[in-house]
């Protein structure tokens, strides 16, 4: 925030209008300027007749419309945050009725009180990475629910694999081998199959290719440095790109927060009580650090669990030597 802000504005952005409210320094209400579209040179052009640019400072809430308005107003010269909603306070009343209104005077107020807290604004490279890295986390989504359509098709048809395991090379010879008395259920279990075999292609094609952007990535390093660690592959770049620098983290307690990782603790005399490990939402960088298999909130770790070496990888192999030995 600028010291010398005059003007607090707060913006209710939505896809197709945006709502303005200004609050001046002092104790006067703010007042609601009004709501535009959302075309940058009519928004832009709100704001000049509404603010010094000089002296405002412009918040907005974390949402669905991503970084871009608060990079298009930085450089436009504007002093623009985004803000995260879980940190802002709101009345009992607030939260009953909710309008574009009431959040964009409510952001202007709270904006001039400083009670509000900014997100970081990630570089446009670092959110490219994020894109391809969420893009293959929701191919691995797909194939999921493309594989149990097809197993609950075979299972309503008694169908049952007595394999080892299944996915393998054995697991699709065994399906190749399967046929229907009727034509229709023979296409809709070719359909199933050919789901599961589109859906694995596009999950190989967007692992290489976050593989291969990976290597002329600033954070690169940071990602061969978790790379080293047991169970991780693919998910250091995803960790990576939805942390983003970890530097920002002051100490690791504040890493545990910011993902969620920390048990709640009830007060209790004489003794406080800590419950477990919360379970994170799956889209969430926790829940990539959770499902790791060497993590402790997958299975039990005791004291030798890594006492024997692991399985040598030879593409992490490459990337150990010239990790510190720390990592």
């Amino acid at each position: 925030m600028n010291k010398h802000s005059t003007s607090y504005i707060g913006l209710d952005v939505h896809k197709d209008s945006i709502a303005i409210a200004v609050a001046e320094p002092g104790r006067k209400p703010p007042r609601f300027v009004g709501t535009v579209t959302t075309v940058p040179s009519s928004l832009t052009k709100s704001l000049m007749h509404v603010a010094d640019k000089a002296h405002a400072h412009i918040v907005y809430e974390a949402g669905p419309s991503g970084y871009g308005w608060v990079r298009y107003l930085r450089g436009q010269g504007w002093d623009c945050d985004v803000i995260a909603p879980s940190h802002i306070n709101r009345s009992a009343a607030n939260k009953r009725i909710k309008t574009d209104r009431r959040d964009a005077l409510l952001l202007a107020k709270e904006s001039r009180g400083g009670n509000l807290v900014s997100i970081v604004v990630p570089d446009s490279r670092d959110e490219a990475i994020r894109d391809l890295a969420r893009a293959r986390a929701d191919a691995v989504s797909a194939r999921l629910r493309a594989r149990l359509q097809l197993q609950a098709m075979l299972l309503r048809h008694g169908r049952n694999y007595n394999g080892k395991s299944r996915w393998t090379k054995a697991h699709e010879r065994h399906l190749a081998s399967l046929s229907f008395d009727h034509p229709a259920q023979g296409i809709a279990f070719n359909e199933y199959r050919q789901a599961v075999t589109s859906a694995d292609e596009a999950l190989e094609r967007l692992t290489e290719a976050l593989r291969v952007q990976c290597l002329e990535w600033r954070m690169r390093p940071l990602v061969e440095a978790i790379m080293c660690m047991r169970s991780f592959d693919v998910a250091a770049t995803t960790f990576v790109a939805e942390i983003g620098d970890l530097a920002r983290f002051a100490k690791p307690a504040a890493l545990m927060a910011y993902l969620g990782l920390v048990p709640p603790s009830t007060p209790v005399v004489p003794a406080a009580t800590r419950g477990p490990l919360p379970r994170p939402v799956t889209s969430t960088p926790g829940a990539s650090w959770l499902k790791r298999p060497g993590t402790i909130a997958t299975r039990r770790i005791s004291a030798g669990s890594f006492r024997s070496d692991s399985k040598d990888n030879p593409r992490l192999s490459a990337i150990s030597p010239g990790r510190p030995s720390c990592v």
